[in-house]
């Protein structure tokens, strides 16, 4: 046996995988190369089934399929009785948090539930009244679907109760905040005056102790006077 000759051909590794014998059976059945691609035509529709089957069944066997996220749960978008044709995408741009892509159906919905937030931001009331005049623009101009999509449920803001809620909503951060805040530091003269005050309540303790001292004293005297008498 010369380097180079037949055996030496068949030890040599071949392409990656070519050493599952079921994956090779399929090649061989839809005459397709290592590459699972036949060279002189393209593959037919029952070639890609076919491979596609093996190399399933090939992860089913390896356990690439066990445990994955959602398994024996219904999909999201296919329960209560309801189909969602929207459910994929509404997860992607959930999960994602991609912005620009969805309709305005979706888009909209998002935008009013986080529309306090977003009012909340601004410092001005002029800003608050044109930010909720602009989302009022767009809701109505999405509500006669030029563009197509799903139908638009978000409803208008009354702009003036908007307005009385986003101040509301300030005030009690406001409030909330100065509750939080430590006192303010007393002046000078507030520190002289507790310094004078505490002292005087010192001054008065010790009166008070001398005080009780001398009454304890008078009493002593008082009972040695009686018993000398009896």
């Amino acid at each position: 046996m010369t380097p180079g000759g037949p055996d030496d051909d068949r030890r040599r590794p071949g392409p990656a995988g070519s050493g599952d014998p079921s994956l090779a059976a399929a090649r061989y059945r839809t005459g397709a190369g290592p590459d699972g691609h036949q060279a002189d035509r393209p593959p037919t529709a029952a070639d890609l089934r076919t491979i596609a089957r093996l190399r399933l069944e090939q992860a089913i066997e390896r356990g690439d399929l066990d445990d994955l996220p959602g398994a024996g749960k219904p999909l999201p978008g296919l329960t209560g009785g309801t189909l969602d044709p929207d459910w994929w995408i509404k997860g992607l741009i959930e999960r994602e948090q991609l912005s620009g892509l969805a309709p305005p159906a979706l888009s909209l919905r998002t935008e009013h539930a986080q529309l306090d937030e977003t009012l909340d931001a601004l410092g001005t009331e002029r800003a608050v009244r044109e930010a909720l005049a602009d989302f009022n623009a767009r809701v109505v101009e999405a509500r006669r679907q030029l563009g197509g999509g799903p139908p638009v449920v978000t409803p208008t803001r009354d702009v003036d109760d908007e307005v009385r809620r986003w101040h509301a909503r300030r005030a009690g951060r406001r409030r909330a905040a100065d509750a939080a805040a430590p006192p303010p530091r007393p002046s000078w003269r507030e520190r002289r005056r507790a310094a004078r005050a505490a002292r005087r309540a010192r001054r008065a303790a010790r009166r008070a102790e001398r005080a009780e001292r001398r009454a304890e004293r008078a009493e002593r005297r008082a009972e040695r006077a009686e018993r000398r008498a009896g």
